[in-house]
């Protein structure tokens, strides 16, 4: 079912906040960060945000990583983000367990190779993989011994162990391999038991896939684009998801959607300053 009728360009990033009980979701080509009944409009592409406190957002942008206070507006800079890089934008991005936050780039016109994958923790930006193309699928096991990620064109969501300070060791594996299929794998989310849940571009649907990379099943919606899953409402077992409008003109393009699940999610790590 529909959550929110307001049509976004290129909705993404949706974001369940545990203390306000809100999500939130932004429209990266429109600009704006979405809430129930309201948005807020910034003057550069934004696209992902982990939870600070209640009354405070880590936002990405297209230049730089962000305090982003809820009751004002204001907006005071933590650290550049690709700021003397033209060609490239924030995209997907979510909190770490140990309170890190992840997040990665893209070319604007989706340029090959132009982006790259990048986690701030405790003040630091360090760059943690690169060249990609289009990042996405950034979300982490409940342990946190694992971190997952993809580059949307290739099809195949890498997994990545953790060390203590959840920062990667050792290479990437493939996880899960969607390359001969036509499910181009966008963001995604891990529930409390393991289970990645992945949305697939222009397959209308929220994979499922088990700890070991199984397919266990999947949801679908109206809107063709889907981009981003999050879990929330009280017991986080509502899936919603985000879609794009871009390149469409169907009415429910666009929109966020939300469905009843019997899968629990985890709730969003803490943003840790």
């Amino acid at each position: 079912m529909i959550y929110d009728d307001t049509q976004c360009t290129l909705g993404e990033g949706p974001l369940w906040h545990p203390l306000r009980g809100d999500l939130f979701w932004f429209d990266i080509l429109g600009k704006r960060l979405h809430c129930k009944a309201r948005h807020w409009q910034f003057d550069e592409y934004v696209s992902a945000a982990g939870w600070v406190d209640a009354d405070t957002l880590l936002i990405a942008s297209q230049t730089a990583l962000s305090r982003f206070d809820l009751r004002d507006g204001s907006q005071t800079k933590l650290c550049d983000l690709e700021a003397d890089n033209p060609v490239t934008r924030s995209n997907d991005g979510r909190a770490d367990p140990k309170g890190g936050f992840w997040i990665g780039t893209m070319g604007i016109e989706a340029e090959s190779g132009a982006g790259a994958i990048y986690r701030y923790y405790k003040g630091e930006l360090r760059r943690l993989f690169a060249p990609i193309s289009i990042s996405n699928a950034i979300c982490f096991a409940p342990d946190g011994q694992t971190a997952y990620f993809c580059d949307t064109p290739l099809q195949q969501i890498m997994r990545v162990a953790l060390d203590a300070e959840g920062w990667p060791k050792g290479d990437p594996v493939v996880h899960i391999d969607l390359t001969g299929t036509d499910f181009r794998p966008d963001g995604a989310v891990v529930d409390a038991q393991g289970n990645l849940w992945n949305a697939q571009w222009g397959a209308s649907r929220v994979a499922g896939y088990a700890p070991d990379g199984t397919f266990i099943e999947s949801f679908s919606f109206q809107a063709r684009q889907t981009s981003c899953p999050a879990f929330g409402g009280d017991d986080l077992t509502t899936l919603y998801c985000t879609t794009a409008a871009t390149g469409l003109d169907g009415p429910d393009e666009g929109k966020t959607y939300t469905t009843s699940t019997s899968f629990k999610g985890q709730a969003e790590h803490q943003v840790i300053l």
